[in-house]
């Protein structure tokens, strides 16, 4: 089973037995989908009313628990970076591929009490969904904040020499230090008028040592120069510079900037470090969790809907329907011809649709049986 892969979980109403329901589905569909039982626990059904509240209110859990679920399962992916291969191996659920865990569902009682109310048990779902969000945005914060530091103080370490950090390009010997009258400047040429500059920097004003200038580096574009003169002159030397399109950067050299900005660095990559397992070992923690709980509202969600279009007492089959690759068609198809004698039961006495009570699907959207979609496309955006 991979992570892009679509599942159908629907229901339809007992014929005798839910096990004979799910025999004539798997025979009718044979070829067309892998199919797999959806086993849900005896939950209490409450009143219908309390049914059709609930309805539209899993719908919307349904799409805030999914949108988490994605945010989760995106956010590992950014945090892996240039392990990327490793996304889909991280993203599991109790030990196993998200797809598998779905076709092999087993209500978990311990975190669902099923002795609780299905009200009781939206809203445990929906505490415990929107305290993992909330910790995914502070932990997020946290670590991207570092991350966005690194990136800006990375970036100044390479790129173009008129914008990058000189710091680990220039050593102290290329400057005249501790002087009272001089002052070595960082001059920034293009490479096609370095010639000219090497002719005429001392002519740019007076007052500079002849014989100054010393080439430090060079990128595709540009040279980077040293350059000394008596600080009386240097407004004036940066004034005739600008004229000949002549960079003078702005660099003192300080022995203590210069380790604290190296300091900085290694710094900031050790925090990054420091973040970085226990947030991947918190993200895939918490995956498996809203992963757990999303499939916990599809549960109820296809119990209540089941409920509904089918009456009491509680006999339905919910299973779930992997199509085969190019089959989707046909497969409605079946289940169309399948289940189209429930329509039939759902029509009033001049054969007119009934609303039904909690079915708030969209026309397009709407089967004789329950249907429900799950798209385990996560990494999607």
């Amino acid at each position: 089973m991979t992570m892009a892969s679509e599942f159908w979980l629907i229901s339809a109403p007992g014929e005798r037995t839910p096990v004979q329901t799910w025999e004539t589905c798997k025979a009718k569909t044979n070829g067309l989908s892998l199919n797999y039982k959806f086993n849900l626990p005896e939950l209490k059904v409450g009143t219908l009313d309390t049914l059709v509240g609930l309805s539209d209110d899993l719908g919307k859990l349904d799409v805030q628990v999914e949108s988490i679920v994605r945010k989760v399962a995106g956010y590992f992916a950014e945090v892996l970076e240039e392990q990327k291969d490793k996304v889909l191996e991280n993203l599991q659920v109790n030990g196993m591929d998200p797809a598998l865990y779905l076709v092999k569902f087993n209500w978990d009682s311990a975190k669902y009490p099923i002795k609780q109310s299905l009200r009781n048990l939206s809203e445990i779902i929906s505490k415990q969904v929107s305290q993992i969000d909330s910790d995914l945005k502070t932990k997020a914060s946290a670590y991207n904040t570092i991350k966005a530091n690194l990136q800006t103080l990375e970036r100044r370490e390479t790129g173009s020499l008129l914008t990058r950090n000189l710091n680990s390009l220039v050593k102290k010997e290329h400057f005249v230090l501790g002087s009272e009258y001089l002052q070595t400047l960082l001059v920034i040429v293009q490479k096609n008028n370095s010639q000219e500059w090497e002719q005429t920097y001392e002519k740019l004003t007076d007052m500079i040592v002849p014989s100054s200038t010393q080439m430090v580096t060079s990128d595709n574009e540009h040279c980077l120069y040293t350059v000394t003169l008596f600080r009386k002159v240097i407004d004036e030397f940066k004034h005739h510079a600008r004229e000949k399109k002549f960079v003078v950067r702005d660099f003192v050299w300080d022995d203590n900037a210069i380790a604290a900005s190296k300091e900085e660095l290694t710094k900031l990559n050790q925090d990054k470090r420091k973040h970085f397992g226990p947030l991947v070992r918190w993200l895939r923690v918490n995956f498996g969790e809203v992963f757990i709980a999303w499939i916990h509202v599809k549960a109820l969600r296809v119990f209540v809907e089941s409920v509904l279009r089918y009456g009491l007492p509680v006999n339905f089959q919910a299973m779930i329907l992997q199509p085969n690759k190019g089959k989707n068609r046909k497969l409605r198809d079946t289940l169309d011809s399948l289940y189209s004698y429930l329509d039939g039961q759902q029509s009033d006495e001049k054969g007119e649709h009934v609303d039904i009570p909690g079915v708030m699907m969209a026309q397009h959207e709407y089967f004789s049986y329950v249907y429900f979609n799950i798209k385990m496309n996560l990494l999607d955006r």
